[in-house]
């Protein structure tokens, strides 16, 4: 199969206006995000709705695209920036624009659950450990995920589960494996093309999670399972977080 990472990037942010540009160890973070991927899938774009972040993309030798500003999500963004594209891509990575630690082993482990024909999309999950504690378990902005024997994904959301009857709470980490979804997806193309195409579901409504549309609408979702954490920057506290991070790996200096 031939994949394409694309990187939704927006400008406008309620907590972290201009958040692409942010710099991060001495590079913007749209930079580094593109640096980690290059060179894992065949290619890769930047997707944005703002001159300022496309010049700083061409600047690093990279590509960028510019995209509608009026998408409801990044995948949106990633449909039109692949039908401005083109090319013969089976499959298309959507790697979040604030993702500067994603790594070569997590994009490889999503490229492997096409190896089973019927998987239309794939994303991933690590496993929440007992010293994580109960209050990240809990903590609704980490959506869970349970998983059918196949490792295709059963249901996303933002309660815990499942509920483990008749275990006190305190105990729930150390009795079951709960998987903490990690929010990459690839999409074989046609797949991305139909999921865009559909109207809000009922289910996404409630949990607020685009991917239980897809659930909803019968689409298949194999997750590949990593130990590897990614570290986001939604905020300038999350910023500070990663340039201490990036202190503690210098294998991300490049």
């Amino acid at each position: 199969m031939k994949f394409i990472a694309i990187i939704p990037a927006r400008y406008a942010s309620t907590r972290f206006p201009g958040k692409p540009l942010a710099l991060l160890g001495g590079k913007p973070v749209i930079r580094r995000v593109y640096e980690q991927v290059a060179g894992v899938l065949d290619d890769v774009a930047v997707a944005t709705d703002d001159e300022r972040i496309r010049e700083a993309v061409l600047a690093f030798g990279g590509r960028g695209v510019m995209t509608s500003p009026d998408h409801r999500s990044g995948t949106d963004r990633c449909r039109e920036a692949y039908d401005l594209i083109g090319g013969a891509f089976d499959a298309v990575v959507n790697v979040q624009g604030d993702e500067p630690f994603v790594r070569a082993s997590q994009l490889e482990t999503l490229m492997r659950c096409f190896d089973d024909p019927g998987t239309d999309i794939a994303t991933l999950v690590r496993p929440f450990a007992p010293e994580d504690g109960l209050a990240a378990l809990e903590n609704p902005n980490s959506p869970k995920v349970v998983l059918d024997a196949h490792s295709r994904a059963l249901y996303f959301s933002r309660s815990v589960v499942p509920y483990l009857r008749g275990v006190p709470r305190e105990e729930w980490l150390a009795r079951h494996t709960f998987y903490k979804h990690i929010g990459i997806y690839a999409f074989r193309t046609e797949a991305l093309r139909a999921v865009t195409a559909l109207p809000p579901s009922p289910l996404e409504g409630a949990e607020s999670l685009e991917q239980l549309r897809w659930l909803e609408n019968g689409y298949k979702i194999g997750v590949g399972i990593t130990d590897a954490e990614t570290v986001g920057i939604d905020t300038p506290e999350d910023l500070a977080r990663a340039e201490a991070f990036l202190k503690q790996h210098p294998e991300f200096n490049r």
